[in-house]
């Protein structure tokens, strides 16, 4: 049986609740409908001055090193990002410039961003972008932005962005390793269920692990 898919998601949000949390939420959504996966959080602002006072990687503490280790192992990396003064938050670039370089050649990543206005849209391939192209990192050509309106607390209003995940998702899909496709496996057995009589022996649900990087531990919540 193949490992589940070692996915981050790795924010940059001051704010609960946050839009752009949201948007990565709705990118793991889709991706629980694809495939087995192990889902990771690093939100930096979470990090403090474990993070704020690191000038190199030695400086960083127990719960800064789990989080730079998790974002360099990943099979996929999702970034959301808000849009800060024409840019991403300055914290986010901070983590970036102490992670190392090498794990993110040719490493799958979804760029997403929110911001108060579509102004803010051009922020993605203009400044996000070029950061992960200096990585060598893979990033898919459909990125994904939201404004403060396309929300109504967790919920995304605008119908097209869930269609633009699944097309970014779409994009990367040949770069991916070879993973469960949970959908695929889902309609066989349904393919299979019509066919032969129900199962009458117990049944064992399956759950990926969800763990979350923060300043006050290792990378450890589950749900």
């Amino acid at each position: 049986m193949n490992s589940p898919l070692k996915v981050v998601v790795l924010g940059a949000s001051p704010n609960t609740p946050s839009t752009s949390v949201t948007l990565g939420d709705y990118a793991v959504a889709a991706l629980r409908r694809r495939y087995d996966v192990d889902v990771t959080r690093v939100d930096v602002y979470h990090l403090g001055p474990g993070l704020t006072s690191a000038v190199t990687r030695a400086d960083a503490d127990d719960a800064t090193e789990k989080a730079f280790e998790a974002v360099e192992d990943s099979d996929l990396l999702i970034v959301s990002v808000p849009t800060y003064r024409g840019s991403y938050p300055g914290m986010f670039k901070h983590f970036m410039d102490i992670v190392r370089q090498r794990p993110f050649d040719r490493k799958p990543v979804l760029l997403m961003a929110t911001g108060g206005s579509p102004r803010h849209m051009l922020m993605i391939d203009h400044v996000l972008r070029p950061l992960f192209v200096f990585l060598h990192a893979y990033t898919a050509p459909t990125a994904v932005f939201a404004t403060s309106a396309d929300f109504d607390g967790d919920r995304v209003l605008d119908p097209e962005i869930p269609q633009r995940i699944d097309r970014a998702l779409d994009d990367l899909a040949p770069l991916l390793p070879a993973r469960k496709d949970v959908a695929a496996e889902s309609a066989a057995t349904d393919g299979e269920a019509a066919k032969e009589p129900a199962a009458t022996g117990p049944v064992e649900a399956v759950t990926s692990g969800h763990h979350c990087c923060h300043g006050s531990g290792s990378c450890s919540c589950h749900s």
